[in-house]
């Protein structure tokens, strides 16, 4: 009987609650090098062409 408590208390220690430090499951660094790499691809992203735009003649 001592070793199964033993042992659901080995198990218990390594549940824990979320650190302070986690933004929706991720590091506050890893989210921020998600948003830094997210505001990349945006400034490199290429603005569609509308059909109703005439496009320009060179």
């Amino acid at each position: 009987m001592r070793v199964l408590a033993l042992l659901a208390l080995v198990a218990l220690s390594g549940c824990g609650s979320p650190s302070d430090d986690t933004v929706d499951g991720a590091t506050r660094s890893e989210a921020q090098a998600l948003n830094d790499a997210a505001t990349m691809i945006d400034n490199n992203a290429v603005a569609p062409v509308l059909r109703n735009e005439a496009s320009p003649r060179i």
